[in-house]
């Protein structure tokens, strides 16, 4: 029980990583906040970590409404008694070339994956530090925050801001006992993934089966998607680490596509 005592307020956190991620930290004692824009599959799965004998609270929530997440780090605190643990994990993808791409779509993924992770941060620090006890704030990158890849200029723009944003709030948080790290996956077979199969195949004019083999897992040293169990596993190590001797650090999960 790693996590025992402590509360997480997870973005995203309805279905795919950010689910997973819920589910691992809840086994380890953690108590769950599920914030998600989909108000219905917040409820599914805090229904589910309440099954699996945690607490939770369900969430609905746009990560970019300032007063929405400021409201929902305050009501975590007063149900679950606390806030110790952040993962910054919402996100969306858009596939188009720069050329091509429209204003609203660079604003709306920009907002959804910096804009959110700065306003979950200011209120999660803000509980953090009036309190005294220090936290750990996971941010969830890519290994688009090292890397680059055609089509996705928005994603890859915002997934290297996060590392920057990461940095900072590990310097600024050290004062406070309060620890920052960002999880940098490969592709992990989620929803928001298989999305960008067809849409990939149609803009490269390749087939799907070759985007996946020739794109996707091309750099990884075996051909595997990273699976969301692996990146949870981490999450659940950077939260419950007791020192800030691990801090402003980016941890590759991606079977070899990034080797840093």
């Amino acid at each position: 029980m790693k996590l025992s005592g402590k509360t997480a307020f997870i973005t995203g956190a309805a279905s795919g990583i950010g689910l997973t991620i819920a589910r691992s930290m809840a086994r380890e004692g953690a108590s769950i906040a599920i914030a998600d824009i989909n108000g219905e599959a917040a409820a599914r799965a805090s229904g589910e970590i309440a099954a699996l004998g945690g607490r939770s609270l369900a969430l609905a929530l746009d990560v970019t409404d300032e007063r929405a997440v400021d409201d929902g780090v305050r009501r975590t605190v007063e149900t679950l008694g606390g806030l110790d643990i952040l993962v910054s994990n919402a996100g969306v993808q858009h596939i188009a070339a720069l050329h091509e791409l429209a204003y609203s779509d660079w604003r709306r993924l920009i907002a959804v994956h910096l804009d959110a992770a700065f306003l979950t941060t200011r209120a999660a620090l803000r509980h953090m530090y009036a309190v005294a006890g220090g936290g750990a704030i996971i941010y969830m990158g890519s290994v688009h925050s090292k890397e680059a890849s055609p089509l996705k200029g928005p994603y890859v723009a915002a997934k290297h801001a996060l590392l920057g944003l990461c940095r900072v709030v590990a310097k600024e948080g050290a004062p406070h006992g309060v620890r920052a790290n960002i999880i940098c996956p490969g592709f992990v077979r989620t929803p928001l993934v298989d999305r960008q199969i067809p849409e990939q195949a149609a803009a490269l004019g390749l087939s799907e089966a070759d985007v996946i083999a020739k794109v996707m897992l091309k750099e990884t040293i075996d051909g595997e998607f990273t699976s969301a169990e692996d990146v949870a596993d981490v999450a659940v190590f950077l939260a419950a680490f007791p020192s800030l001797a691990l801090s402003g650090q980016s941890v590759v999960v991606s079977h070899g596509w990034h080797m840093q």
